[in-house]
């Protein structure tokens, strides 16, 4: 992919209204809370395996469970995620502190619970690590350009200035609608 067809990617997802995504990847920054982890921890078991549409209505259902001390197996029926979900709620500060402290934050992210392969990429860049997801959508346009989607994001940070996690967002947004 060229610089200029990345940057023809981005105007369009911007003309379409999704410029509060690109924003947000450009404004991440590391997680230095413990709630915060936690929460970034749901959204990705939420939005693991499923649309994001769908992840962000069963996302905004959990969030308003617990801010009203409801129990979230009351709004979300995965027995797995709701039973990762309760336990990352008890015990996030120390999970936190060990985030923290590890040398290795995309392998200790991959050890949790519900946490896979690709979602392990998922939580540390939406923790606000130098990583990109290489969802399905990223792979496919990588393959496209007979490449990996790690080498091509990474050359186009590099060509064009924009953070690994604003090339993650442009190309996966293109990817969701159709562009690319």
């Amino acid at each position: 992919m060229t610089p200029e067809t990345y940057l023809d990617l981005k105007e369009a997802i911007i003309s379409r209204g999704y410029e509060p995504d690109i924003e947000w990847a450009e404004n991440l920054r590391p997680c230095d809370n413990a709630q915060e982890f936690c929460i970034e921890y749901i959204w990705v078991i939420c939005n693991s395996g499923i649309k994001n549409k769908v992840a962000e209505i069963i996302f905004e259902k959990i969030k308003k469970a617990i801010a009203n001390q409801v129990d979230i197996s009351e709004v979300f029926g995965h027995k797995g995620k709701v039973s990762a979900i309760k336990k990352m709620i008890l015990d996030h500060k120390e999970v936190f502190q060990q985030y923290l402290e590890s040398e290795n934050k995309l392998e200790f992210c991959g050890a949790l619970p519900w946490i896979g392969d690709i979602t392990k990429y998922h939580l540390v860049k939406n923790l606000g690590e130098n990583y990109i997801k290489p969802d399905r959508h990223l792979v496919r346009i990588a393959k496209s350009f007979n490449t990996d989607p790690f080498k091509l994001c990474q050359d186009l940070s590099d060509i064009t200035g924009d953070r690994l996690h604003t090339v993650d967002v442009v190309l996966w947004r293109a990817g969701t609608l159709g562009l690319v």
